[in-house]
């Protein structure tokens, strides 16, 4: 009888151990989890920021060229009624 209950203590406590154990790796691996997480939304905010400003250079670009298309038209114009 006294060995049963040894076991049973045994048991309990063993389980008892286990369970504190799991909690605590539960929570490192969450903290982990969220850190990993937010540094990966850093970085996919950094990215989209920079694809914004790209395609903002890029349309001003496009309206530069633009600009010196008609101004080198103008120039020909002009040349054109000088001779």
């Amino acid at each position: 009888m006294e060995t049963i209950i040894s076991a049973c203590i045994s048991a309990a406590v063993t389980l008892l151990v286990c369970l504190i154990s799991n909690h605590g790796q539960q929570e490192k691996t969450r903290a982990l989890m969220e850190y990993k997480l937010n540094e990966l939304t850093k970085r996919v905010d950094k990215h989209n920021n920079t694809i914004e400003r790209t395609y903002h250079l890029e349309e001003q670009m496009a309206l530069q060229e633009e600009k010196m298309k008609v101004a080198n038209h103008r120039i020909s114009d002009l040349e054109g009624k000088v001779e």
